[in-house]
């Protein structure tokens, strides 16, 4: 199964290309951006591998990476969202996304999640999505909150603490079900 592509009211989503290779590295480059996320952002190449070897990577039948562009100007990247086994390993399926500081406090990431995540219980029927989120923060917890999901427990991802946020399918239509 490819990965489908979204459209929201102000979003595109398109399944991430090699062409975004340079958008991509361009925004973990902001300290701002990467501020919670342990990486290799502050070594050129070893950033371009892993960005690249993200890209290539075949996750699973409707697994992957979505760039986030608006739909005013398509042109423009404004981030990607995922829907990945957790950790690029698994077993749990992780959703998350970042987005570039000019992006920030648009309600872009929850607008661009809520389709993906409808996609992972709707189409994949997953049972469970996880998000593993830096306790510090604020705002990708909030986007989680505003998803539906709820955290679960405290984790360590490259020896620094996560909490580690999830929804059932259960509660995935629940909330569908109210609205």
């Amino acid at each position: 199964m490819a990965l489908p592509s979204f459209e929201t009211e102000r979003l595109l989503l398109f399944p991430r290309t090699m062409a975004d290779l340079r958008d991509c590295i361009t925004m973990d480059r902001d300290p701002d951006v990467t501020r919670f996320i342990p990486g290799p952002w502050h070594d050129l190449d070893a950033h371009r591998t892993f960005v690249e070897g993200r890209i290539k990577a075949n996750f699973g039948d409707g697994l992957g990476y979505w760039s986030i562009r608006a739909k005013e100007n398509p042109e423009q990247f404004l981030g990607w969202i995922l829907l990945i086994p957790a950790d690029a390993i698994g077993p749990d399926i992780e959703i998350g996304w970042r987005l570039n500081r000019h992006a920030w406090g648009k309600g872009y990431a929850t607008e661009a999640a809520s389709p993906v995540l409808a996609h992972a219980f709707q189409t994949l029927e997953l049972d469970r999505v996880i998000a593993d989120i830096a306790p510090g923060n604020a705002a990708s917890i909030r986007v989680a909150e505003k998803l539906g999901l709820s955290q679960l427990r405290q984790t360590t991802y490259r020896d620094e603490p996560f909490a580690s946020y999830s929804m059932t399918r259960a509660a995935f239509e629940a909330d569908t079900a109210k609205q």
